[in-house]
């Protein structure tokens, strides 16, 4: 099951890191994540979190958290939760 709990901010190539915007629920360390857009398409785990340059294990409703990303995002893309 998937829900939408945020989307796509910012998308900074060189270090493969995506900036999200948390707009529905909590996201943590470990869950599983599953990023859509038009060109977009996969499902990863999340590793690591950072809000402001500091290590989060776990981001709520209004944070922009930064997430390191296996490929390539684009902005306003969406990204859900997936939960068994």
């Amino acid at each position: 099951m998937e829900k939408e709990i945020g989307k796509v901010e910012d998308y900074f190539a060189h270090i493969g890191v995506v900036a999200i915007r948390i707009t529905n629920g909590v996201l943590k360390i470990g869950d599983t994540i599953y990023i859509k857009g038009v060109t977009t398409d996969f499902t990863q785990v999340v590793e690591s979190m950072e809000i402001e340059h500091k290590k989060v294990e776990e981001a709520k409703i209004g944070d922009s958290v930064g997430i390191k990303v296996k490929e390539r995002v684009r902005r306003h893309d969406r990204i859900y939760k997936v939960t068994e």
